[in-house]
């Protein structure tokens, strides 16, 4: 992989965000949920997490159907915590209907950082 590519790949998603996505990040950005910040698209590794909020550990995933009992995705997730993230991932189609709950359990797992960080 050459020199800066991640980030290019990182660049060319932000520009062609999901419609999930897209909603996740209206209540995710200007620190909107807890104060927290997220960075969309960041590279961590050999991979693009959605959103990240370095500062607490979090990365959380918008998933589509070809995500479904992905490998890929286990080898991945396990690739993160050992950085030492948690990993939330959520179905699009849960994002865009139920983006209410999404948005509860996101809220739970910053409180719960936020407390272990106290």
């Amino acid at each position: 992989m050459r020199p800066g590519q991640k980030r290019d790949d990182a660049r060319r998603l932000r520009r062609s965000m999901t419609d999930a996505e897209c909603r996740l990040w209206f209540h995710l950005r200007n620190r909107a949920l807890m104060g927290c910040k997220f960075r969309r698209q960041h590279p961590i590794g050999p991979y693009v997490a959605d959103f990240a909020c370095i500062e607490r550990g979090l990365i959380v995933e918008a998933d589509g159907g070809q995500h479904a009992d992905s490998g890929a995705d286990r080898a991945r997730t396990r690739f993160l915590a050992s950085r030492g993230y948690r990993v939330l991932r959520f179905w699009n189609n849960d994002v865009l209907a139920r983006t209410e709950a999404v948005l509860e359990q996101i809220h739970a797992a910053v409180a719960c950082d936020a407390i272990s960080l106290s």
